[in-house]
C-alpha cells in the first residue's frame, strides 16, 4: 500500500515537473511586469531621459516657430 502511494506520488510529481502548459503565458507576464517597472522608473523620475526629451521638443518647437 505504501509502495503504491509512493509510486503514485512520484508519477504525479514527474508529470507536474514535465508539464509545460501555461509556461509561455507566465513568461510573457513576467516580461510585461519588467517592462512596466522599467517604464515607471524611467518616466516617473526627472532623470536625464526626461530632460533630454524635453529639450528636444523645445528645440523642435523653436524651429517651427522660426518658420
Amino acid at each position: 500500500m505504501i509502495t503504491k502511494l509512493y509510486v503514485d506520488v512520484t508519477n504525479y510529481l514527474n508529470e507536474l515537473k514535465n508539464d509545460e502548459q501555461g509556461v509561455t503565458a507566465i513568461e510573457y507576464g513576467l516580461i510585461g511586469v519588467a517592462m512596466a517597472a522599467f517604464l515607471i522608473l524611467t518616466f516617473a523620475s526627472d532623470g536625464s531621459l526626461i530632460t533630454a526629451l524635453d529639450g528636444a521638443f523645445d528645440d523642435i518647437a523653436a524651429d517651427l516657430d522660426a518658420f
